[in-house]
């Protein structure tokens, strides 16, 4: 099983920055995608972020510009800095990984961490 440990949300005021760190671990026998999902109150999970093992990314327009995605690959971590913060940004956060990103986009993932939260206030 694979165990996802996401941290660093918190409240900030709009126009704020925050940098939310994702730990990967467990029984994993292929990386190459690893990605930001966001799901706020009444909504449905959305991923926001994405990055390969070589490096290409992909965002949501919505964040486009504003979040930038990275990762560590010898110590399978996954990074997501997001500044200019807007209140419709307050949702929690997952992090999750797989072979492809396309299947990074369907959701369809056995395992989730417990999220972390992220509140921007006007």
């Amino acid at each position: 099983q694979v165990q996802l440990v996401e941290s660093g949300g918190g409240l900030v005021q709009a126009g704020g920055s925050l940098r939310l760190s994702c730990a990967v671990s467990g029984i994993i026998f292929r990386i190459n995608a690893m990605g930001w999902y966001r799901q706020a109150p009444g909504e449905q999970r959305e991923l926001v972020a994405s990055i390969t093992i070589s490096g290409i990314t992909d965002y949501s327009d919505s964040v486009k510009g504003r979040f930038t995605i990275s990762r560590d690959n010898a110590k399978n971590m996954v990074y997501l800095q997001m500044n200019s913060l807007k209140p419709e940004d307050t949702a929690v956060y997952y992090c999750n990984v797989g072979a492809t990103e396309i299947i990074l986009r369907t959701g369809r993932r056995n395992y989730w961490g417990q999220g972390t939260q992220v509140t921007v206030s006007s």
